[in-house]
């Protein structure tokens, strides 16, 4: 267990929660005879400001997101409708990682979902029941589409410290893109890299110091 006091555990959600949505884009990739990442690529170019950025924040809707991501992706290559990749992003909820968080809970620690997220004419009640479930279970639910920022951008993560009431050095994060870790890990958080539901659950007991299995 680290000897520094740990208040708060915030939770990536798409990649942490649920599996990754990068299998999906992998398995339209091949479909598709597109280069493997090619997806992430289009994301991680100009990403402050690109279409996927502009969509986390509302800036745009999903009819805008389709011909913008098109006309982006088809610049670096080959075209895909935004439409497509929408349709890519649900993932399967994790058992594992869904008891880890109840564990937490239990244990005491106050928790907080950090989400990059778009607006959807659905909830998530009524488009994923598994969904709405674990996300009823953090004491905060911390979304870009609502809150105007997104990950990697500071002020997210002090949209989640004030809400969970925790300095950054007594929140642990977890998520699995290095990208939106480094902020965090800078502002004093420790953070945690997921790659897989067991490596975060294992790097989460060592930090706690008690069992989330």
């Amino acid at each position: 267990m680290t000897s520094q006091r740990i208040d708060a555990v915030l939770w990536d959600f798409g990649g942490v929660i649920l599996t990754s949505p990068f299998e999906a884009f992998n398995t339209y990739e091949a479909d598709h005879g597109l280069p493997i990442d090619f997806i992430r690529t289009v994301n991680s170019h100009d990403p402050d400001t690109n279409a996927w950025a502009r969509l986390e924040r509302n800036d745009v809707g999903p009819d805008a997101f389709d011909e913008l991501f098109a006309t982006e992706s088809e610049a670096l290559g080959h075209r895909v409708p935004g439409r497509d990749v929408l349709a890519l992003l649900s993932g399967a909820v994790r058992p594992e990682m869904e008891l880890a968080l109840d564990r937490v809970i239990d244990a005491g620690y106050r928790t907080a979902c950090l989400t990059n997220n778009v607006v959807s004419d659905d909830t998530a009640t009524q488009r994923r029941p598994d969904v709405a479930t674990v996300m009823a279970k953090f004491h905060h639910v911390v979304e870009s589409s609502k809150v105007g920022v997104r990950k990697p951008e500071a002020r997210f993560y002090e949209i989640a410290c004030d809400l969970v009431d925790a300095t950054p050095s007594a929140c642990v994060f977890l998520d699995d893109l290095g990208i939106n870790l480094k902020p965090a890990k800078a502002m004093g958080m420790q953070t945690i890299k997921v790659t897989s539901a067991a490596q975060a659950i294992d790097d989460l007991e060592a930090i706690l110091g008690i069992s989330l299995r």
